[in-house]
């Protein structure tokens, strides 16, 4: 179902977002294409506090050269102080305010909007032909420096890379009995290979026909769990370990993004040169950040485009527009949850919501025997046959289980406003806003289901041309 290069219209059938393929998958049903809505809506809220995160590497990367993340770094508590200083929780002797986070959020919103403005040749594919060999050769590097660290404390051996590999890479089957754990691993998955919340859709509209998706989808998952798991895994929580040992690990392994800011800074300000690693650091992570906000920002843009007739500048203005208004949620509301919430509602429940809806429709819908040859069309190898069950059987049956699972354990703490979706307490202050906040996820849910409507209506008033001259199903 792939279009020509930079098309004029998406994909073979004139789509290139979630609706609109959909829609062409399943004809019969006309209500298939709202559930669309979700593979656009899940980027944009993505998008709105993924840049804003992106852009504090951007503004750490700045502090690192001028050597305030190292004094900063000499302990937990001032670099933790440095970082709250830094995104306008509290005053202290680095910030005054949130004046630097806005400004360095303002850049970053700027060279998204200008990369997408350039299309996906010119801005996206030039940027990650440039971007991903430097983070490639970064993350050696870091990779290097971490696995020569050996024992840095001797009076205790025990702590070094060897152990921190072992804390990282032994498993802890208990917590395997938890919702939560398995719906957050599912969308780490899917995230991670932007399957499961509409990204993917929109690029594969932009293939060929003759193109191979088999080699592509192998390169790419290899190439990605190579950067993530082996680079990625052998750089935090093996140098943590090292420096640190197992007791501290264990709580630094549990502070998600802090690993990032707060740990790595502590581990840069024990090592040899360690300003400029912090350096190296911060760029790896601002390029790989910026490489995802604008793919994420890809889906809106392409509706816009293909949907309702709009040009790209036009598209490219008011998705940023409206993403600028809907940033300030997280960047104001940050320390009331809010930027978490939209994490978890976005980046692990849609995410799995939708790629359940994705894998019925292949597998079922379309049909597996016709998906199984789409798959091979032009392909120079032969993915085994027993994927071809488990798309159909095992995936689907997985995801249901999950979603069930975690909608027994937690619909009701959520629905009434006592826990996160993640399932952490929510104080009594905090609930009007972040009831607010999913308020507004809910209209704009509605809105975008009315605008997939007015969009079929323009289409039906004036229907499109198939641009590859094929008979959809």
């Amino acid at each position: 179902m792939g279009g020509v290069g930079d098309r004029a219209l998406g994909g073979g059938f004139g789509h290139g977002t979630a609706p609109g393929i959909f829609h062409t998958m399943w004809r019969k049903n006309r209500f298939i294409k709202y559930f669309g809505v979700i593979g656009i809506l899940g980027p944009i809220l993505i998008y709105t506090y993924y840049v804003y995160i992106v852009s504090w590497l951007l503004g750490f990367a700045f502090f690192s050269v001028s050597g305030s993340v190292m004094t900063a770094a000499e302990s937990q508590d001032s670099i933790t102080a440095f970082l709250n200083g830094y995104r306008g929780i509290l005053r202290n002797e680095w910030f005054s305010g949130i004046g630097w986070a806005y400004l360095f959020l303002v850049v970053t919103l700027g060279l998204n909007t200008w990369i997408l403005l350039r299309g996906i040749r010119g801005g996206i594919e030039l940027l990650c032909k440039i971007a991903m060999p430097v983070l490639l050769v970064l993350g050696v590097v870091l990779v290097v420096r971490v696995l020569t660290l050996g024992a840095p404390d001797p009076a205790q051996p025990a702590w070094n890379v060897g152990g921190g590999m072992g804390f990282l890479w032994n498993p802890d089957f208990s917590v395997l009995g938890r919702s939560q754990v398995w719906l957050a691993a599912a969308g780490q998955v899917f995230f991670s290979l932007s399957v499961g919340f509409g990204v993917i859709l929109t690029y594969s509209s932009y293939l060929k026909r003759g193109d191979d998706v088999a080699l592509s989808g192998l390169t790419a998952v290899s190439t990605n769990t190579f950067a993530e798991v082996i680079l990625g895994g052998s750089i935090v929580i093996p140098a943590a370990f090292a420096f640190f040992g197992p007791m501290a690990t264990q709580q630094i392994a549990q502070s998600g993004f802090d690993l990032a800011v707060v740990t790595m800074p502590m581990i840069f300000a024990k090592m040899h040169f360690g300003q400029l690693f912090a350096v190296l650091w911060f760029t790896l992570l601002f390029l790989a950040g910026i490489t995802s906000s604008v793919s994420v920002a890809q889906p809106a843009v392409t509706f816009l485009e293909d949907e309702l007739d709009v040009g790209k500048g036009t598209a490219v203005a008011i998705f940023a527009t409206g993403t600028f208004i809907l940033i300030q949620l997280p960047v104001f509301l940050l320390s009331h949850g809010v930027l978490d919430d939209m994490d978890f509602l976005a980046a692990n429940f849609f995410v799995v919501v939708f790629a359940l809806i994705e894998v019925v429709l292949f597998a079922w819908v379309f049909g597996m025997n016709r998906a199984w040859e789409e798959i091979h069309h032009g392909a120079q190898l032969r993915i085994p046959r027993v994927y071809k069950y488990i798309i159909k059987f095992v995936t689907p049956s997985i995801l249901i289980v999950i979603l069930g699972w975690w909608f027994y354990e937690r619909w009701l703490d959520v629905l009434l406003l006592r826990k996160t979706l993640e399932g952490g307490e929510i104080s009594p202050t905090d609930r009007p806003i972040i009831l607010a906040s999913r308020l507004l996820i809910l209209l704009m849910i509605w809105g975008m289901i009315v605008m997939v409507k007015l969009a079929w209506r323009r289409r039906q008033a004036a229907p499109a041309v198939s641009q590859a001259g094929e008979t959809p199903t």
